[in-house]
């Protein structure tokens, strides 16, 4: 009998300057060359799963991306959801370990702030994903492109959407943060770094014991167990 796994992969769309988000850009690039799909896929070959991909764009709203991250987990309950945003500053492509819920005082493209800046009230200070971020950016490598981790994903909505989706998929997501496009990062070579970033998440995810956690919580969904990591601490990268 065949199982099925359900990726869910999401970029955002412009905000501030940024009329051409990369993230988008490149799960729009993977998606359309059959990258991810064809890839992720092979995962399946020598087992009982096959894997489903489905990829979506969220604006950059904290009130749009609360309702539907939270729909995406109660409805769809994929086993990783991996959301990409763009990190103007960023250099190599940044792969968060963590989300926080409280700082967010930057205001949305719609000029909305989360009230008391926080993202759930009464929520834990950190949530760390499962997907040891650390091991991943050590594993991969793709010609021309640095891959990196970080503890401190930055206080707006990527952060924001990673701490929904850590709290409501019991930390099986995953922030990857990338740069804007540029001549040495084309959207074709974003789009295959980041196929080969997931890819080698769900090798790990697949692990007996992870995949023995996932199996207790995959008939509903349960909150994060909100791990007070020591190193996701809260200063700046």
């Amino acid at each position: 009998m065949i199982h099925f796994e359900l990726i869910f992969v999401q970029g955002f769309g412009p905000f501030r300057q940024y009329l051409v988000n990369s993230s988008w850009e490149a799960v729009k690039k993977g998606e359309s060359t059959c990258f991810f799909l064809q890839e992720l896929s092979k995962l399946g070959l020598n087992s009982d799963m096959e894997v489903e991909l489905r990829i979506l764009q969220l604006p950059v709203d904290y009130r749009e991306v609360k309702q539907r991250v939270t729909r995406i987990w109660e409805d769809l309950q994929p086993q990783l959801a991996v959301h990409i945003g763009l990190d103007a500053s960023a250099k190599a492509i940044v792969l968060e370990q963590c989300a926080k819920n409280r700082g967010y005082r930057d205001a949305d493209i719609r000029g909305f702030r989360p009230a008391r800046g926080e993202c759930l009230p009464d929520g834990p200070e950190v949530i760390a994903s499962e997907v040891s971020m650390k091991a991943v950016s050590k594993r991969v490598a793709v010609e021309g492109v640095e891959v990196t981790f970080s503890r401190d994903a930055g206080r707006y909505v990527c952060d924001y959407t990673y701490y929904l989706s850590l709290h409501h998929g019991n930390g099986y997501a995953a922030l990857i943060h990338v740069p804007p496009l540029s001549r040495w990062l084309p959207a074709r070579l974003l789009g295959k770094a980041l196929q080969v970033i997931i890819q080698d998440m769900l090798e790990e995810l697949r692990k007996p014991e992870l995949k023995a956690s996932f199996a207790e919580n995959s008939t509903a969904v349960i909150p994060a167990r909100g791990n007070q990591l020591g190193d996701c601490s809260f200063g700046e990268n």
